[in-house]
């Protein structure tokens, strides 16, 4: 076996890394399919970067490593992580991911390093990530309850941030959206969470990164994850075993009149009453955009806003500029714009400002007849 993996790897090449290592004190640790450098590295000072950070690159030659990969990129920036995607064998899967300060040297590395020619005949493709944060779980069991599965998810998994169910017809077919505070915590749980699920629950479940269109299509990203990843999906039975292993979900209130739509129903909340119709119990008055956003979605069971942010440019006034796009999962269609905002203290507190511009305009939608 050992002769075998000797002939696969290029010796040279992993000389040269271990030397690179040992010479500048660089560590890399091996996670699930993936080595990771930094996040942050020992010398960072500062937050953690927001979105719009992080670059994809594809088309690495497989015998090529850290050592190379690298000082080139950070020969654009600070780098915060670098993350090559590893197969057993030792070489590398050809793709990797490089996360700096911010977005701006995000966007020098794919201006000067896309296209570069590591080797002869061999030219790097360098993008912006997609950074996807969803993961849609599919063929859950007929009655699994929300809070359950988040608090399951959450012992299976690091940075879960909510979930929402969607019941397929006569609420047989059960599919969640479970949301991540960064891709590599999604990534690792979609790994992770297959295997879990057959272990723990004796059920086999389908794990795949969410997409907002109705028509999903994968990107030369995903396509990439998909063909390389492992754990990713599995196929799963038609019937599963019973009783439920997961505690079923609390009884609905049975109501003979047709129940309006959940777009009627959050803006009769969010609108005074007229007329003789009786007044809808009041909502506490809260502040926050995103929390009165989220307690409307709560009231009325629609599932928590899923926020899919990506920083677009800073204007000339000093506004950073940030598109967003906000599934409610019980609403038809998601709710896409703009928003700016002055830039902020450190990544989390950027990120949840962009969210509460988004929030603002949403409710101000909701709220008009």
């Amino acid at each position: 076996m050992e002769v075998q993996r000797k002939q696969v790897l290029n010796v040279e090449s992993i000389a040269s890394l271990e030397s690179w290592m040992q010479r500048t004190a660089t560590k890399l640790v091996q996670v699930n399919g993936q080595r990771k450098y930094g996040g942050p590295p020992p010398d960072w000072t500062g937050p953690a970067p927001g979105p719009g950070c992080e670059v994809f690159i594809s088309q690495i030659p497989r015998d090529v490593y850290e050592d190379k990969l690298i000082p080139l990129f950070r020969s654009a920036g600070p780098l915060y992580e670098f993350r090559l995607m590893m197969n057993f064998s030792g070489q590398n899967r050809g793709f990797a991911y490089a996360k700096y300060r911010d977005p701006h040297s995000a966007a020098a590395a794919i201006r000067s390093l896309h296209q570069h020619p590591l080797q002869q005949g061999a030219l790097l493709a360098v993008r912006r990530s997609t950074e996807k944060r969803q993961l849609s779980l599919g063929d859950l069991p007929p009655g699994v309850d929300r809070d359950r599965l988040l608090q399951v998810l959450r012992d299976l998994s690091d940075g879960v941030e909510s979930v929402s169910l969607k019941f397929g017809k006569g609420r047989r077919k059960v599919t969640a959206i479970a949301h991540y505070t960064s891709h590599y915590n999604a990534s690792m749980a979609k790994k992770a969470i297959c295997e879990a699920f057959k272990r723990k629950f004796g059920i086999v479940v389908t794990v795949k990164w969410f997409s907002f269109s109705s028509k999903p299509r994968l990107d030369e990203e995903e396509e990439e994850e998909e063909e390389e990843e492992l754990g990713g999906t599995f196929p799963a039975p038609k019937v599963f075993p019973k009783p439920c292993p997961l505690p079923p979900c609390r009884p609905l209130d049975h109501d003979p009149r047709p129940p309006p739509s959940p777009q009627e129903n959050l803006w009769n909340l969010l609108t005074p009453s007229r007329g003789p119709t009786p007044p809808r119990p009041d909502v506490p008055e809260l502040k926050d955009a995103v929390a009165l956003l989220l307690r409307v979605c709560e009231a009325f069971k629609v599932g928590p806003p899923l926020y899919d942010l990506q920083f677009l440019h800073t204007g000339a006034n000093g506004f950073l500029y940030f598109t967003y796009r906000v599934l409610i999962p019980g609403l038809p269609e998601p709710f896409t714009g703009v928003a700016h905002i002055l830039p902020g203290t450190s990544a989390p507190l950027l990120r949840y400002e962009v969210q509460r511009a988004a929030a603002e305009r949403i409710l101000k939608r909701l709220s008009q007849p």
